[in-house]
């Protein structure tokens, strides 16, 4: 089973939930396991990532912002950064990445 990962980066925006919330569902019925990185590229460097299913993403479209939040990471745009979040996603078997924002 294919594992991807859902990302929001840059300031939160209008349709960032449901563009998560459309991701999840599209990728679920194609048969993968979904999972969502809390506070962009850091949390993908500190490992906050949490498992995303139909049910939890059900009531998100009212929400304002993204239920994944957002931060800036310096830490990302060094070398050392992205080796940890690409040990992060290696470890966790993660094939693919759904990058919402900028």
């Amino acid at each position: 089973m294919k594992r991807i990962a859902i990302i929001t980066s840059g300031g939160d925006a209008p349709g960032m939930n449901a563009a998560i919330r459309a991701a999840t569902l599209t990728a679920l019925k194609a048969g993968c396991e979904v999972f969502g990185v809390i506070r962009g590229f850091q949390g993908l460097i500190t490992g906050e990532i949490i498992e995303l299913t139909s049910m939890g993403v059900s009531d998100i479209l009212h929400r304002g912002g993204t239920i994944l939040h957002s931060a800036r990471s310096k830490e990302f745009r060094t070398e050392e950064g992205r080796e940890k979040a690409a040990k992060e996603l290696h470890d966790l078997g993660i094939e693919g990445i759904v990058v919402i924002g900028g």
